[in-house]
């Protein structure tokens, strides 16, 4: 215990510790430990350290206090408890009034396991950690009457029945947890060393929130993994994250709190994201049977800007990262938002799901009266080395007739496509769909396909196939494209 106090990163909470233990918690994985959990929460706060030492802790809905830390010391787990099996329930979704731009998962953080509302200088730190069992990855779409571009093109086949079941009814959800870890207006928050399984819709869920640090995580979930929503001043640090069905990082900045909030100061370095089977990033055996996500398309676990763009994305680094058997980086703004000054450096892929680079405007527009198009300008990708890449889906760079994608650098990428292709029509403009890579078929070009582009300058770009009969670049529409170093090994 000693040594977990020495590192706490507000060394003022070491003053006291509470052991649950003392408030009555059990730890045997049957017993419900919400209440005793609680009460060393409260006694903690305003300057105090939990220790949850060994065992396995089952409980609903915990409310963290400001100047507080939580350690879960090494073999201890909070036990995300089932309603049905366990006789309880969590938390209900708070009423924060009608939440039409946004899905029922983004739009409330009351219904979780662990919820930080309005906090400031909270911890939660491992080694211990959290598994989501009693979790539904669940929650209904959103209530905008438009309803256009609110899937992506590869669930079109699917039935409403099908698509119920993803999506119940709001009120199926009362009394249901769907977020390991949600956070929200909260400020001076770090979480370290952590291991999360089975997150439910989000692992960890942050709104408007600033100054915080995510490090040393491992995630293994079940839909997305970390979910930064209008949030300022955020480093993710060394995590690991496994999100097959879905996100593993991504940046969000929707209108869940009722209002415009940018996205920006963001670093996310070091990290590795991949979709291997659920469950085994942890236990070491990162097997490869999933072959689809629950959209049916192939399997994601990929860092990501966006869909959720009202307030735009500035002023973020994604550095040192690894993707393995997961979709490419994506940066897109479809709700109104401004991408800008947006820096994706030293980024190695192996296995890409579908295209290793994905920029996209689109024009959904989901969000108030007045809502505009967005813009993209001022990224730089530099440093992409990218192995295994789906023969189908080039590096894409699509934006829309006027409002061209603008001042895109792409600096020494290196990908390497499986072969196959066929040559393709060019693909409508689909300006209101969904942003996925796959959302125009088969690209035009096996390598990189850029249409609505001006000022892109391309320098260094190599480009392997096994074998495909389209070209190996296609620019449509890009004024100003500058090409240098440009190689191909067909």
């Amino acid at each position: 215990m000693l040594a977990a106090v020495l590192a706490l990163p507000f060394p003022a909470h070491g003053a006291q510790t509470h052991d649950v233990r003392t408030f009555g918690a059990v730890g045997d994985g049957r017993a419900i430990d919400t209440a005793a959990v609680q009460r060393a929460i409260d006694a903690a706060a305003g300057g105090g350290t939990v220790i949850v030492p060994r065992g396995r802790y089952r409980c609903f809905t915990l409310f963290l206090k400001s100047d507080m830390t939580i350690v879960l010391e090494r073999g201890a787990t909070i036990i995300a408890a089932d309603p049905v099996r366990d006789g309880g329930r969590y938390a209900l979704p708070e009423d924060r009034g009608e939440q039409l731009y946004q899905d029922f998962g983004h739009s409330h953080w009351h219904n979780s396991l662990i919820v930080g509302d309005g906090v400031a200088r909270v911890a939660i730190l491992g080694p211990g950690g959290i598994d989501g069992a009693g979790l539904t990855r669940d929650g209904p779409g959103a209530r905008w009457r438009k309803q256009a571009g609110e899937r992506p093109l590869s669930m079109q086949g699917m039935s409403a029945a099908q698509i119920a079941e993803l999506e119940p009814d709001a009120r199926a959800m009362e009394g249901l947890g769907n977020k390991a870890i949600a956070l929200v207006a909260a400020r001076d928050v770090r979480v370290e060393g952590l291991t999360i399984a089975r997150g439910g819709h989000f692992a960890i869920l942050a709104t408007g929130c600033r100054g915080m640090v995510l490090r040393d995580l491992t995630i293994d979930s079940n839909r997305d993994g970390i979910d930064l929503d209008g949030v300022s001043d955020v480093l993710v640090e060394r995590c690991r994250v496994n999100t097959p069905n879905d996100d593993a990082i991504v940046l969000k900045s929707s209108f869940a709190l009722g209002r415009v909030l940018p996205c920006e100061d963001v670093t996310i370095r070091d990290c590795e994201v991949s979709g291997f089977d659920g469950g085994t990033l942890i236990d070491g055996t990162r097997r490869r049977t999933q072959a689809l996500a629950p959209d049916r398309d192939r399997v994601t676990g990929r860092i990501k800007l966006g869909t959720e763009s009202n307030g735009g994305f500035r002023r973020i680094r994604i550095e040192r990262c690894r993707f393995t058997r997961s979709r490419g980086v994506a940066l897109e703004t479809v709700d109104g938002g401004v991408l800008e000054d947006v820096t994706v450096r030293d980024i190695a892929m192996t296995e890409v799901t579908t295209a290793p680079l994905f920029l996209r405007i689109g024009d959904r527009r989901r969000g108030p009266a007045g809502t505009g198009v967005g813009a993209i300008r001022g990224v730089v990708i530099e440093g992409l080395d990218a192995r295994g890449i789906d023969h189908r889906f080039a590096a894409t760079l699509a934006g829309l007739p006027g409002h061209s994608i603008e001042d895109v650098t792409l600096r020494d990428l290196r990908l390497r496509y499986l072969g196959g292709g066929e040559a393709v029509v060019e693909p409508e403009e689909l300006a209101d769909a969904y942003p996925e890579p796959s959302m125009f078929g088969p690209t035009p070009a096996w390598g990189l396909w850029c249409r609505h582009v001006r000022g892109l300058r391309v320098e260094g770009l190599h480009l392997s196939t096994a074998g495909d009969r389209r070209a190996a670049v296609r620019l449509s529409d890009c004024p100003g494209a500058k090409v240098t170093k440009l190689t191909q090994n067909v």
